[in-house]
């Protein structure tokens, strides 16, 4: 664990609980968290990133803090010098001609106030390519949260090329850590409400079939959360595709299973405005279906099915013990 990660988190803490503005949040330099010290940013981790994401999620955080801190990162990565304002991140398809991209980019986090997009762009090259692109003409949308996800489109803009890579993955990750925060969050809204409601002249906590929800969802936060942290431990090695796919596709079953136990036990106030848990059930639901949904469940089957029994197993260890 890094040195300044207690202390980060503190800030993260402290910061995120005031709903704070985006400007708030770009003076603590959290969007730089994985930008090197050498390019002008915090030089923290992905454990790091792991921690201050978990929090963000507690926190329901309407802000594209998770959206920029990976847009920075994958700046800084390709050698490009970071852009000011606020760069999200998106995926879409189109041409590129002359260094010049004419195209859409759909669904894209707080888009209509971005001033550029790092955009995962299919074209007619073999592979997908990784472009910083200005703002284009808006389409709004929202997520299940309300939080805006508006399609971009251009003609003929200027397209700075970062690499072959796809974000996918890394976006993945980042639902990971949010989603761990949100449904610790959503379990601790539920332990707090069965113990204060009383039903049938004793509080719903000693309903046994209220604690053994409240048990399974406790498991669900658990996994989430050692998912999450093994997917930042390989990342922070210089590896992680195999453990961040992993650790979405736990993450999606958790949601499925936890944020229908959380509402269960809440009854129907948990579906009202005024009541905090529908703000982070929406945002899971939304989540769940973000950078490739389940989708990765398939190149993990063609991973598995690629090596022997024994050597599949070797492997898992491996990983387990790095």
């Amino acid at each position: 664990m890094s040195e300044l990660r207690p202390q980060v988190v503190a800030t993260a803490q402290a910061l995120f609980a005031a709903a704070p503005g985006w400007p708030a949040i770009v003076a603590a330099g959290f969007p730089l968290l994985l930008v090197p010290e050498s390019a002008g940013g915090f030089g923290g981790d992905w454990g790091d990133a792991f921690a201050v994401l978990q929090v963000a999620g507690a926190e329901a955080l309407a802000q594209p803090l998770a959206e920029a801190m990976l847009a920075a990162h994958l700046v800084a990565r390709a050698g490009v010098v970071a852009p000011h304002g606020l760069v999200t991140i998106g995926s879409g398809g189109g041409t590129i001609r002359s260094g010049k991209f004419t195209g859409h980019v759909a669904a894209v986090p707080w888009g209509r106030v971005a001033d550029q997009v790092v955009a995962t762009v299919e074209t007619d090259a073999a592979e997908p390519v990784l472009l910083l692109l200005p703002a284009g003409a808006v389409t709004e949308g929202l997520s299940p949260a309300g939080e805006p996800r508006d399609r971009l489109d251009y003609r003929g803009v200027p397209a700075v090329r970062l690499g072959d890579a796809d974000h996918a993955l890394y976006g993945a990750f980042l639902r990971v850590g949010q989603s761990a925060g949100a449904l610790a969050a959503a379990l601790g809204l539920a332990t707090t409400h069965v113990n204060a409601r009383i039903q049938f002249g004793k509080p719903l906590a000693k309903l046994q079939a209220v604690q053994q929800s409240l048990a399974v969802l406790a498991e669900e936060v658990a996994a989430v959360q050692m998912a999450g942290a093994a997917a930042a431990a390989a990342l922070d090695r210089g590896g992680g595709a195999y453990e961040m796919m992993a650790a979405k596709l736990r993450t999606n079953m958790a949601i499925h299973r936890g944020v229908a136990l959380a509402h269960q036990v809440h009854g129907a106030i948990g579906f009202t405005q005024d009541y905090p848990l529908h703000r982070l059930t929406r945002r899971l639901m939304g989540w769940r279906s973000d950078f490739g949904g389940d989708s990765w469940a398939e190149m993990l089957g063609e991973q598995a099915l690629s090596e022997p029994g024994a050597g599949l197993w070797a492997d898992m260890v491996r990983r387990g013990d790095g």
